[in-house]
């Protein structure tokens, strides 16, 4: 072979034609391992997605480092470079088209022999050489032993490529870049030219036998890999296999835009579905829109209002996403204790109670306040005096200690539950919403307890044997018609042994509609074994009250001649209270010593801190014995409001007063705060652990509830909502967005944070007709 005695450097001509020859037979020879080096280099992979990269690693760290300094950038230089155009603002090719160029020439004239013996000799090579420092060594050798004839042709391209580049930078700083980006764009369009080759070979192969191709792939990679290192300078290649292991640069692929692509659109997407455009809802009601009781499509629709269906819960079928407006000229409410006498008038502007029982002191206008003189239609001298008058009628009432939780029945304004509190008794107040103006959001915004409802065709939302008394003023319930059907709701409710105050006309009347009724009434009460204890006259307010009360045992229901109203069927649980349709019948009194309502609670306070007698065998909600669980929550309770809720999350208890907790559990968090002026809504979901009787028994109220529902409640009318660990269970129901909603109607205007979550003035300005509630 011959030694190369000419080079280009020196400028010298051989006047041999046989060296010539042998030269360019030795350069078509290189060119053609080239083009054999791109058609057939594949090295089969097991792993689909690592396997262009194994591949390639395998083969960079068989390639010897360079001795050219042409090609001496880093791989980041090299990514740097490829994105670069030239002077003409076009991408050179002319490298690339050179090579191929002379591919083409020369493919005719390849000498078997020598491929053979230069096969034989890289393979001798690649052998030797498992690491970089071995592979230069043994480049070195092999240049010396063949005549140095691979470094005479890289010495040829290395002198072109430095005139190149000094032409260039006597012209401009930009011409070394142009010529490495010649070079650059031919290396990379012979990468790419492998990528695709060993991705489309890797997936011919992909079923057969991977030994046996393994075996005949890595051959012919090491042979086409020896000849590509005689051809090209190895420092260049290796700059070319990192470029095709690392990251594209500047240049993203195909798959990362699309990729990117998608991402955003789904984005988009999630953003136009999760965002929400609000809108205020409009509705007849106005500010005062309840969804369960505005419901006009369902009401208009009704075949009979006779008991009150009308002024029932009739749910919409979707739930509203709008806002409810706020009053005009609404401002924060009035802090309790002075908002149990006066509230701003716009935040309630209703002036029909004033008008129609001013008379009787409920209600006032005076100036920009509504005021409450204390009084009622039983009580027009006032209400304390009226709660005196009932203890004196029967002192075994005895209000704070054995009387704790009562139930007051169609309670206009509720001033009689708002002084009880003075007594440290805790009064359930309701009434409908009806032409009696706004009465229950008149309550709630004077910092009274009351929720509305009706005595209509279903049970009350409360368990049975739970209220130490219930009072009816007036109420204006027809207790003596169809069975006493309504009147036996009430006594599912009364706890044994708990009285029952009826101050109506029928009680110190003589009229003859009044006579009739208190007829009707000692009848259907003596079946009931209800014990008529007093009929007393309140001088002072020219009224009279009968008090009756419920029996703590049976025995008076055996010895009843006729069996009306019947007992109820041993399979009706008095306890079911969600949507459960009345029923004229009574549930037999408890009388096992562990059975809840066979004894009554100890005296407040101290039965708010003590399990009830009849937890005993149960298991409680967390898994522990149902007292050691009561006892557990009650001091986790404690602990948390002493040190986080009444100290550490920034709320002004002054300006709290009525409290929300929207998944109670057994009342720990009220019982927590029970010496502090707030009043506390327990309500235990219908899809959680059934409690309530616990929280009754402890001397506190609550009530049922479904969340996927709207609470039977005015907008904004508290001032704290605690939800522990609610949304983790409805969510699984239906969406928290809806929850979330129901809270914002719930809560009182720019006042008490929501979860640490502060509730604005803002509200929208675009409304949202609601079909539903628009008469």
């Amino acid at each position: 072979m011959a030694t190369g005695k000419y080079s280009i450097v020196d400028g010298r001509k051989s006047s041999s034609y046989c060296s010539t020859a042998t030269v360019v037979v030795f350069v078509a020879f290189c060119l053609v391992g080239i083009w054999m080096f791109m058609s057939s280099s594949v090295v089969p992979v097991q792993d689909s997605e690592l396997s262009s990269q194994e591949t390639r690693n395998e083969v960079k760290q068989k390639v010897p480092k360079g001795v050219s300094t042409g090609f001496d950038d880093t791989s980041g230089d090299l990514l740097e470079d490829a994105t670069k155009e030239d002077d003409t603002g076009r991408p050179s090719k002319e490298s690339g088209r050179t090579h191929e160029d002379n591919s083409t020439e020369n493919l005719m004239v390849k000498s078997n022999k020598e491929s053979q013996n230069l096969a034989k000799e890289n393979q001798e090579e690649n052998e030797s050489s498992d690491d970089k420092s071995e592979s230069e060594s043994e480049q070195k050798k092999v240049d010396e032993d063949e005549g140095n004839v691979n470094g005479e042709m890289n010495k040829n391209v290395l002198a072109e490529s430095e005139e190149s580049s000094r032409q260039n930078r006597s012209e401009s700083t930009e011409g070394k870049k142009n010529y490495e980006e010649e070079a650059s764009a031919y290396q990379i369009k012979h990468v790419d030219k492998e990528s695709i080759l060993t991705e489309e070979k890797n997936e011919k192969n992909k079923d057969k036998s991977s030994e046996q191709s393994a075996v005949k792939n890595i051959v012919e990679s090491e042979e086409t890999d020896q000849v590509s290192n005689e051809i090209l300078p190895s420092g260049s290649q290796s700059e070319i296999l990192t470029e095709s292991t690392t990251q594209n640069g500047a240049w993203l692929t195909q798959a990362v835009e699309s990729q990117n692509e998608k991402k955003t659109q789904q984005s988009s997407i999630s953003s136009e579905k999760n965002g929400h455009h609000w809108k205020l809802c409009k509705s007849t009601a106005g500010p005062d829109y309840i969804p369960c009781l505005d419901n006009w499509q369902v009401i208009r629709k009704l075949p009979s209002t006779k008991h009150y269906e009308h002024r029932e819960r009739h749910c919409p079928d979707e739930a509203p996403t709008c806002l409810v407006p706020r009053p005009e000229g609404y401002k924060r409410p009035i802090k309790w204790h002075k908002s149990r006498n006066k509230i701003w008038y716009y935040n309630v502007p209703h002036t029909k109670l004033a008008e129609v029982k001013g008379h009787q002191n409920w209600v006032k206008v005076t100036g920009e306040y509504l005021t409450f003189p204390g009084g009622g239609t039983q009580f027009i001298n006032g209400a304390l005096h009226y709660i005196d008058f009932i203890q004196d009628s029967v002192p075994e009432i005895a209000w704070g200690k054995r009387t704790r939780v009562i139930l007051d029945v169609g309670c206009g304004v509720a001033s009689f539950g708002g002084y009880l509190f003075e007594r440290d008794v805790l009064a359930m107040s309701f009434a409908p919403k009806d032409e009696h103006e706004a009465q229950v959001q008149f309550a709630l915004e004077r910092g009274i307890p009351a929720i509305l409802s009706v005595m209509g065709t279903k049970r009350l939302p409360f368990p049975s044997s739970v209220f130490d008394l219930v009072h009816c003023a007036r109420c204006r319930v027809p207790w003596h018609i169809e069975g006493g059907k309504l009147l036996l709701e009430l006594n599912r409710v009364l706890r044994p042994g708990g009285y029952f105050v009826w101050s109506a006309t029928p009680v110190y009347r003589k009229l003859p509609e009044d006579v009739g009724i208190w007829q009707e009434m000692s009848r259907l009460t003596n079946s009931m074994c209800w014990d008529l204890v007093v009929i007393k006259n309140d001088t002072l307010n020219a009224v009279g009250a009968a008090i009756y009360r419920k029996p703590t045992s049976n025995e008076c229901y055996n010895k009843r001649s006729r069996n009306v109203p019947p007992l109820c069927e041993e399979y009706d649980d008095p306890n079911a209270a969600w949507n459960v349709p009345l029923e004229a019948c009574m549930h037999k009194v408890p009388v096992d010593s562990t059975e809840r309502g066979s004894l009554w609670p100890v005296q407040w306070p101290e039965r708010s801190e003590q399990p009830p007698y009849w937890l005993n065998s149960q298991v409680g909600v967390y898994g522990k014995a149902a007292q050691e669980d009561f006892t557990a929550d009650y001091n986790h309770w404690k602990t948390v409001v002493s040190q986080s809720y009444l100290n550490g999350m920034g709320i002004d208890w002054s300006s709290v007063r009525n409290v929300m907790d929207m998944k109670a559990v057994y009342g720990g968090f009220a019982a927590a705060l029970k010496d502090l002026k707030v009043w506390v809504m327990n309500v235990v979901p219908i899809d959680s652990p059934d409690t309530l009787p616990v929280i009754y028994e402890r001397g506190l109220f609550g009530i049922y509830h479904d969340w996927c529902e709207s609470f039977n409640t005015y907008p904004r009318t508290y001032d704290f909502l605690h939800a522990d660990h609610l949304f983790s269970t409805i969510k699984k129901r239906f969406s928290i967005f809806h929850a979330i909603l129901l809270a914002d109607v719930i809560l009182q205007q720019d006042y008490i944070p929501y979860l640490c979550v502060r509730k604005t003035f803002w509200r929208p300005t675009e409304e949202e007709p609601i079909k539903s509630a628009i008469v």
